[in-house]
Parts: structure tokens; sequence; C-alpha cells
């Protein structure tokens, strides 16, 4: 402590801060834009507590408390759709977050910087794709009468009659997820070059020496150097299982394929925007994020327990 009671450790702090002003000025638009559009519209959740009607404001609503929640836990529709946007998102997290560690580690040990080059433009491009234009290559490819992989199949022999997988619920998560693995497996597997640039060449020339060939060198020095990057973004996955993404379930989505294809963000904004039950759809939306943020929690405490890496 000084003589004015100020602990040093926060004096320094100030004093650093006035010293580099500047800076900090040039974070105000970020401020401002983050206090504007992401915390200050949160004062909107409130309406999940309220009998929300749009003549009398968020203020002259009646306030029901638990009611929109506890009527979103009676219904069917939430057990359907909670068990497809669980499934959907494990699914996803299953299939989709190992391919990008795979990749990574393959473009990283090819010896052929030509071929590294095309496998890495080739592996990006889906990601510049817009969901629109996605779905319509899925709906092309997997038209019941003239779609691409119908025409092959059934020129081999393999299928007779009309392919029916857009139409068939139990081919829908197989549809969704590796659509999304294609498009995404190579922009994810970015980050994962990224730390693998960090790896110390003198560990690979040491065991090399030792005699070491190259998939033990990727088990027991790439893999543990690119271990905590692998835990963080893991963790990161965790918190979002809840989220799956809207655009592509929704065009995806019909009457006949509809047992695998409502999620919780369909129901919400057909309940929200289709139906005009404003309050009830926060309430969904605002329970869906309290679970993810509880996922988030406890996965990070689980890690971090384990000694590996944590968020915080």
């Amino acid at each position: 402590m000084n003589k004015h009671n100020i602990p040093l450790t926060r004096r320094s702090m100030w004093v650093r801060m006035q010293e580099n002003w500047q800076l900090y000025v040039l974070l105000l638009p970020a401020i401002a834009y983050l206090l504007l559009f992401a915390y200050g519209p949160m004062f909107g959740i409130t309406i999940a507590f309220k009998d929300f009607r749009p003549h009398k404001g968020i203020f002259g609503s009646n306030w029901v408390g638990l009611k929109h929640f506890e009527r979103f836990l009676r219904l069917n529709k939430f057990r359907l759709a909670l068990r497809n946007t669980i499934t959907l998102s494990l699914y996803s997290l299953v299939a989709g977050f190992p391919l990008p560690i795979l990749l990574a580690l393959l473009l990283n040990s090819s010896p052929y910087l030509k071929l590294k080059k095309t496998v890495q433009t080739v592996t990006y491009a889906p990601h510049f794709i817009s969901i629109v234009v996605i779905v319509g290559m899925i709906r092309v490819f997997f038209s019941p009468t003239t779609g691409l992989v119908g025409n092959v199949l059934r020129s081999l022999g393999l299928l007779d009659g009309s392919l029916m997988v857009l139409t068939d619920p139990k081919a829908f998560p197989h549809l969704y997820v590796w659509s999304g693995v294609w498009q995404g497996m190579g922009w994810s597997s970015i980050i994962y070059l990224g730390a693998l640039t960090g790896v110390d060449p003198a560990l690979h020339e040491s065991a090399l020496i030792d005699g070491a060939n190259k998939l033990q060198r990727i088990r027991y020095i790439d893999l543990p150097s690119i271990a905590p990057t692998i835990v963080i973004l893991l963790i990161l996955n965790s918190g979002s299982i809840m989220n799956v993404g809207f655009e592509k379930v929704f065009l995806l989505q019909n009457s006949l394929n509809i047992s695998a294809s409502e999620t919780i963000a369909t129901y919400v904004y057909k309940v929200g925007i289709q139906d005009a039950q404003y309050s009830f759809s926060t309430a969904i939306n605002l329970l869906n994020s309290v679970i993810n943020f509880t996922l988030l929690v406890v996965v990070n405490l689980i890690s971090r327990s384990l000694g590996e890496s944590s968020l915080w």
C-alpha cells in the first residue's frame, strides 16, 4: 500500500492506462458496439417472464413468471425438438471435430508443397459457399428422379425406383451432418495448422536422429503440441451443443422428414415469427442459452480438474 492507500498493482495499472490512453480510445468504438448491440438488447429477455403484448410494451405487459417455460416443458414438441437438437449436435461433434485435426496433421507432414496447397484450396473453398447454395446442391444431387446420385446408383444396378433421401427421416441426420463436415472441415483445420507451426523443429530433428518414423513423430510430438488447442476448441464446441444451424435445417425440412428435422431453432421460428408468440419463443431461446452456458461451465470444470487446458 502507498500513502494514498491504493494497492500498488491497481495504481501501476492506472499509470499504464494513462501512459497508453490512445490505445484505450481506439477500444471505445468496439465497447460502444458491444454495449449497444450485444448487451443492450439483452433487456428484451424480460418478455420471457411476461405475457408480452406489443401495444402495451415491455413495461406494460403482465408479469407471468415461469409460465412460458413450464408450458414448453410440458409440450410433446419439447421432447421431439430436444431429441433432434441433441442428436444433430452430438453427431456433428463426433463426426466433424476429429477430421479437421486429421487433415491438419496430414497437411503439416506432407513434403509435397504443391499437393499441400492444392488440397488446402479444395478443402477451404466449400466454406465460402452459402447455406442456400449448399441446400440447392443437395436437392440437385439427391433429387428422387433426376438426381445425380440416384442416376449413378441406378446405372450400377444398386437402386430400383426413386431415391427418397430428402424425405426419409432416417437419412436426414446423415445428410445434415456430412454436408456440414464437407463444408467446414478445411476451414476448421486452419487453427490446427497455425498451432502446428509453433512446434519446435528441433524436436522433429531429434526424433529423426533417434530413428522415429513419421507416424511416431505425429503421435509423440505434433499431437501433444496441439493438445491445448484441441481441448479449448472442444470446450467451446461443447458450449454450443444446443445450437443447431437454423438455415440448413429449415431449408431441408419438409412434412415427411419433420420427425427428425424439427429442432429447437426451427420451433422457435415457427412460434415466434409465424405465430407471433414472442414471450413463448423468447422463453424457449433463453432456456436453450442457459443449458448451453451450463454445459460450457461443466465441461470447462471437468477439463481443469483433469489438469488439461481450460477457458478460465
